[in-house]
């Protein structure tokens, strides 16, 4: 699937439309694959990695029941050309794109993709000692440290967020001695009765759970994590799964981002300073309104993200974003788990599933995405998710955002308004 480009070449416009996908994630694939509906759309997907990473099991990945990578040719659409390489700047007015090995790709629209990763973290000795694993590398480089380390040795999981409890899970189940600090509350999106279930869970993998206002990491030191209410924790291996933060692209590339650098663009996910650019993923900000983190939400942007650039590409008005959610499917350990339903609006209801089925729907959910995406490559244009509505909740909280500010200047250039 991967092939190599003349970078140097002039691209020929007279019979194809160029699209390049910048991010190879659960957006990315699902944009690209989408895209080759049309003979005439010649599509590029540039990525970094040449494989793709199933993201939602990175936690396996650290405790060795997983690999966390399928080969690009089980989802990527045959007419999508692949270029293992990183864009460091995107030139919206000349339409190219900077590689980081040398030259350039043009382009007549751009799909950004580019997700997210770890952000920095502010606690002292985070940076320096704690492991994060919010991409495949960060998680690769901590299995290692974990199979040097004795099964007895104290392990300190900070945050609890689905990462953080999936990959404290995933540990104490392997018989590893864990701690899960979790700040203010375990898992903030749950509903209480949720939020119960996974503490018995813990309980039986006998997981420490530190939660409240004493709670909070304030430093992190090479064999010890400090707390706010001033009690110290033995640590031999300290894993970060707190913060979030995305690539500067956009922000170095010169175009308008939110405070967290995430693509600020309108309900179509088109950018609000050019129209042939389109944002889909983590990385995407719609009205500075972005989604929750998820491949959830992911996949259904990057279906809107392409059809957004085919309704320009005929001269028709793109739809607006209609997110709906499910809930939240979170795994614990090998041999349960846990999902967590939803309102379309991703408020948390009381229903659950839990334990052993809990376990096997959320193995239903990981392998299904990979089928939602090879069955877009195979026959693009088949996903239909994206269009399932998600109520009012947003139209409500946009109308709160815009009575609040005062109008903007339209920003897009005439000829492909919205």
């Amino acid at each position: 699937m991967t092939e190599n480009i003349d970078k140097t070449a002039t691209m020929d416009k007279t019979e194809n439309i160029d699209v390049v996908v910048i991010g190879g994630g659960y957006a990315g694939v699902m944009a690209a694959d989408r895209l080759t509906q049309r003979d005439d759309v010649t599509v590029t997907l540039i990525n970094p990695r040449p494989t793709f990473v199933e993201r939602i099991r990175l936690h396996q990945l650290v405790g060795g029941s997983h690999d966390a990578v399928v080969d690009y040719r089980e989802v990527l659409a045959e007419g999508v050309r692949l270029v293992v390489d990183t864009v460091t700047r995107i030139d919206a007015a000349e339409r190219r794109v900077s590689l980081a090995t040398g030259g350039t790709v043009g382009y007549d629209y751009l799909v950004y993709a580019v997700g997210s990763g770890s952000a920095d973290p502010s606690v002292p000795g985070a940076a320096e000692f704690a492991y994060p694993i919010a991409t495949f590398e960060e998680a690769g480089r901590l299995r290692p440290v974990l199979d040097a380390t004795p099964a007895t040795a104290a392990v300190t999981v900070v945050g609890a967020g689905p990462a953080g409890i999936e990959t404290a899970a995933e540990l104490a189940e392997e018989g590893r001695d864990v701690t899960l600090v979790c700040g203010e509350v375990l898992g903030p999106y749950l509903h209480p009765r949720g939020r119960r279930s996974v503490a018995k869970r813990f309980a039986a993998l006998g997981v420490t759970v530190l939660q409240g206002p004493d709670a909070t990491v304030t430093a992190v030191t090479r064999e010890a994590v400090r707390l706010s209410g001033g009690r110290e924790l033995p640590s031999e291996v300290t894993i970060w799964t707190t913060g979030f933060g995305v690539p500067d692209l956009a922000d170095r590339s010169g175009l308008s981002t939110d405070p967290l650098g995430r693509l600020l663009t309108d309900e179509t996910l088109t950018s609000v300073d050019d129209a042939r650019i389109v944002a889909a993923g983590d990385s995407a900000a719609p009205s500075g309104l972005p989604l929750r983190m998820s491949c959830q939400a992911a996949m259904p942007l990057g279906a809107r993200a392409a059809d957004t650039v085919l309704s320009r590409i005929d001269g028709e008005q793109p739809s607006t974003l209609n997110q709906a959610f499910a809930g939240q499917c979170i795994s614990l350990g090998r041999r349960a788990g846990i999902f967590q339903f939803a309102h379309r609006n991703d408020i948390a209801l009381w229903f659950h599933i839990d334990g052993r089925p809990g376990a096997k729907l959320k193995e239903f959910v990981c392998t299904g995405i990979v089928k939602h995406l090879a069955g877009e490559a195979r026959k693009p244009g088949s996903y239909r998710l994206h269009r399932v509505s998600g109520g009012a909740k947003r139209r409500e909280a946009l109308q709160a955002k815009r009575a609040e500010a005062p109008a903007a200047p339209e920003q897009n250039s005439p000829a492909l308004s919205i």
